[in-house]
Formats: C-alpha cells, sequence, structure tokens
C-alpha cells in the first residue's frame, strides 16, 4: 500500500530542514503521508518531474537552489509568475495529472518584516536569484526604495531593478554597504560549503534590521556581525517556517498547526 507524499529538490539538497518541518506537522496532524528531501541536478530536472507527473501518489514538491527560475519550464503558470517574480518555489500536482507552478516565497520573506515601516525605506538586497526575485516583488508590493543590489554580476541585479519596477542601482558584491533600513541576504553566501559572505556593517544606522535567509548554518556570519554591532536580526527560519505552512496547506489540504512553532524551532536547531 502506497501513501501520498510531497518533496523537495534541490542541488544539494542534504541541508533541507523541510522534511523536518513537514514531518514535525504531518505527526502533529496525524495524517498518513510523508514529506522527502530528493537531491535532483539541473540535468535531471526534466527527467524529475516527468517522472513524478506520472505518479499519482505524489503531491508535489517544493524547490531550492538552483532550480526556482528553470522550473518554470516544467509546469502550467496559472498566475503569471514568469511574468511577475519569475521564479516558482513549488510544483502541485492536481487531480488531472497536470504540474502547477507557484511561488510561497514571498508571503513567507515578508510575514516577519510585515510589521516594517518599508514604504519608502531604503533596502540593500545580496544576490539575484530565485529567491531575491522573491523578495523583490515582495518589497515592491510593499513600497520600499531605494533598493541597492550587490551580486557578482551587476548587470543581472540591474534588470532585476527594472523588472520590478524599482529605483536604486545595482552594484559589485566588493562595494561598501549603504546606510539600509533593512538588509536582505537572498544569496547562498555564508551557506554550509558555500562561499562565506564577510560585509563591514558599519554604514548601517543603529535601528536597522538584517535578514538572512540562510538557515544552515541558522548563525551566520552576517547574523553574528549584526548581533555584535546590536542590531535586530531575522533568522533564515523565519521565512523557511512561513513559506513551508502555504505549502503544507497546498499538498495536503490541511492547514499546519502554527502554535507548536517554538517547539519547532527548537528541534530544528537541535
Amino acid at each position: 500500500m502506497t501513501i501520498p507524499y510531497a518533496e523537495v529538490i534541490g542541488d544539494p539538497i542534504a541541508h533541507s530542514k523541510s522534511p523536518l518541518i513537514h514531518g514535525f506537522w504531518l505527526e502533529r496532524l496525524g495524517i498518513d503521508a510523508e514529506y522527502r528531501a530528493q537531491h535532483v541536478t539541473a540535468e535531471g530536472l526534466a527527467e524529475y518531474f516527468a517522472q513524478r507527473k506520472a505518479d499519482p501518489d505524489w503531491r508535489g514538491c517544493n524547490i531550492t537552489i538552483p532550480h526556482k527560475e528553470s522550473a518554470l519550464d516544467h509546469a502550467e503558470d496559472r498566475g503569471g509568475l514568469r511574468d511577475s517574480i519569475g521564479a516558482i518555489n513549488t510544483v502541485l500536482r492536481d487531480e488531472d495529472g497536470m504540474l502547477i507552478g507557484t511561488n510561497t516565497d514571498a508571503a513567507g520573506f515578508y510575514a516577519p518584516i510585515a510589521d516594517l515601516a518599508l514604504d519608502g525605506a531604503a533596502v540593500g538586497v545580496i544576490g539575484a536569484g530565485g529567491a531575491a526575485r522573491a523578495v523583490l516583488f515582495a518589497l515592491q508590493r510593499a513600497g520600499a526604495g531605494p533598493v541597492t543590489i550587490l551580486n557578482r554580476t551587476p548587470l543581472k541585479g540591474a534588470a532585476l531593478l527594472a523588472k520590478f519596477g524599482l529605483q536604486g542601482d545595482a552594484v559589485p558584491l566588493d562595494t561598501p554597504l549603504p546606510p539600509v533600513a533593512l538588509l536582505v541576504n537572498a544569496s547562498p553566501l555564508g551557506m554550509t560549503g558555500q562561499d562565506p559572505l564577510q560585509l563591514d556593517l558599519d554604514a548601517l544606522p543603529e535601528d536597522a534590521v538584517v535578514y538572512d535567509l540562510v538557515y544552515a548554518p541558522l548563525e551566520t556570519d552576517l547574523l553574528a556581525a549584526a548581533r555584535d554591532r546590536d542590531l535586530a536580526t531575522i533568522d533564515g527560519l523565519d521565512m523557511l517556517i512561513g513559506q513551508a505552512a502555504i505549502a503544507f496547506e497546498l499538498f495536503f489540504g490541511e492547514a499546519p498547526p502554527r502554535e507548536d512553532e517554538e517547539e519547532l524551532r527548537e528541534r530544528l536547531i537541535g
């Protein structure tokens, strides 16, 4: 007898905490289903979706680095995400066996900063990939700006500013930070197995917020440097849990029990 399941795919994938999160919620709700991690390379992406599309037990998958943009080619874009965010982080299999792409990253990113006064606020964003697209989409909706994108390829950052209609600048990664109210690391820099992210935070005002989407390790060098300056910080688990909650309900048809979030965070940290 088979049971329904969902997955998270990426390359690499061993670091992912998504199976712990979804497994915790499945256990709490008593749902007979599984959530797995699956290593999928860029070369194997098309084959992965072809196989899963034919499997009626597969409810869908979350998508992490580096597939958030290329996965658009393998799912229906009913929400117009190619023209808006330009990336997806979730694919669902509907009752007819069709694959539908969506994005829960933007809402997951925005939830922890919803109370910040971002209208007209200066923001710095590190990175210009799929996660950065969701971040910029949310920032544009919140009225933030000017936005400075720091990226190894500034032209890619400039193209994203234009795409989202944001005022600002795109500069090389080693450019000194401007005095932004919010600094977001939307790149894999600082993640276990990736290059380190070393920034001088001296230009940030005392009330700045530093938000690192990386969650492996949870205490990144960027967050440690921010705490050394007594700046407010937001770690990667906030966005990870927020976007996972939206995806969980899409996969399994029930909202996750968010009242147990402190226990969930303890498990993830442990």
